[in-house]
């Protein structure tokens, strides 16, 4: 994918913000760049990603968090619209983002952590709601969202374990890969809308990384050679536990969003990816029932649009339908529009905000409004990121 980036530049607090195209461009009456074509986006898609929006906005609380006080979940109800193109405070849905942005905002802890749950849910809440706060304030530019995040990516610093890697509370341990991809997100998140991150932090953090990853032959000190001559993916701990779709595509997340785009592990981790996706079956019965749980499908989507290419093109199309399909589609029930979470340890009312959430998410990402959507492959981050692989 070609760099679209378009920068305009001003000073704001202690960072350089550069406001890329993005929603701002919208806001400004510049274009966001267009779908590369129909294969991308359907009328039905469209429909159905409307219906997941008009679900989300009738079912927010007044406080703004869908009854959640899981900010990482509130902070992906907010995604959803922004990746639709809605602006906080502006055009119909501009109230319900405000309010889902409100309230992440001011329930940011003195220390800059973003989390309000029990304390094992630390960097799994602050990962998300500083990500999505990255990508707020690069579309607005907002000063109040700007001095939380400022807070937050310094706690994500200062929380870095001895091995480059997060734990679930907020101390500097290291943690599993579903932690590293969280910070990663909100560290590349941050770099899209212009803020200086210290390079020690991504160093570190791209050597934990790739501890994660497992060649087929069990042997992950092998030669690098005989790795490269098997299959292999990342984990979800070092040294091959858990081998999920859900990791294998969050390793990949990892190593795009930190510019190392040649990184061979990224072809290998998606292989079983891609053939993930080609065995997952259409829904027919408008259930709600997502092709993978809303978790695993989060980074599926994020990996195969990131990597771009035939894999994009040949395996979007078959994730996009298989979405439509499954979105609850009867008038009379008041799930109507949304979809659950299906297995992504999210149950009841707040299950079907996330899976909603995401579904809306990725049903958007050709849109391209995102900051974070709109960069391929940028020289400034594989300089400023530049590590040995």
């Amino acid at each position: 994918m070609k760099d679209r980036h378009v920068a305009a530049s001003r000073l704001c607090s202690r960072w350089f913000l550069a406001v890329g195209l993005s929603l701002a461009s919208v806001l400004t009456g510049g274009p966001p760049r267009a779908a590369e074509g129909e294969w991308e986006i359907t009328p039905d898609s469209t429909a159905a990603l409307e219906r997941g929006l008009i679900w989300l906005a009738a079912n927010q609380t007044p406080a703004g968090n869908w009854g959640s006080n899981d900010l990482g979940l509130v902070a992906t109800g907010a995604l959803a619209f922004l990746a639709a193109g809605h602006a906080p405070g502006i055009g119909e849905y501009g109230p319900t983002v405000e309010r889902a942005l409100g309230f992440i905002v001011s329930n940011a802890k003195p220390s800059g952590l973003l989390n309000i749950a029990g304390d094992h849910r630390d960097m799994y809440n602050h990962g998300l709601a500083t990500f999505v706060l990255g990508q707020a304030y690069g579309m607005t530019g907002d000063p109040r969202v700007g001095r939380v995040l400022d807070r937050a990516l310094k706690l994500i610093a200062r929380t870095q374990g001895p091995q480059g890697g997060w734990n679930y509370v907020a101390v500097p341990q290291d943690g599993d890969l579903s932690l590293c991809v969280m910070q990663a997100k909100a560290l590349r998140s941050a770099v899209d809308s212009g803020l200086e991150i210290p390079p020690e932090v991504i160093d570190k953090a791209i050597f934990r990384v790739r501890q994660h990853y497992m060649p087929a032959n069990g042997n992950p000190n092998a030669p690098e050679a005989q790795q490269r001559a098997v299959g292999g993916r990342f984990t979800y701990g070092v040294g091959g536990g858990n081998a999920t779709i859900a990791m294998a595509s969050a390793g990949v997340v990892c190593m795009q969003e930190f510019g190392q785009y040649e990184d061979w592990r990224i072809a290998k981790s998606m292989e079983p990816v891609m053939a993930a996706i080609a065995e997952a079956k259409p829904e027919t019965t408008r259930s709600g029932r997502l092709p993978f749980d809303a978790y695993t499908l989060n980074y599926v989507a994020q990996s195969l649009y990131q990597v771009g290419g035939q894999g994009w093109r040949l395996h979007y199309p078959k994730l996009r339908d298989c979405i439509v399909t499954s979105q609850v589609f009867d008038p009379a029930v008041p799930e109507r529009g949304g979809w659950w979470a299906a297995g992504a340890h999210v149950d009841g009312p707040v299950g079907q905000l996330y899976g909603t959430a995401v579904a809306v998410f990725v049903l958007a990402i050709p849109n391209r409004y995102l900051p974070i959507l709109q960069e391929g492959r940028i020289d400034d981050l594989r300089q400023r990121f530049a590590t040995p692989r």
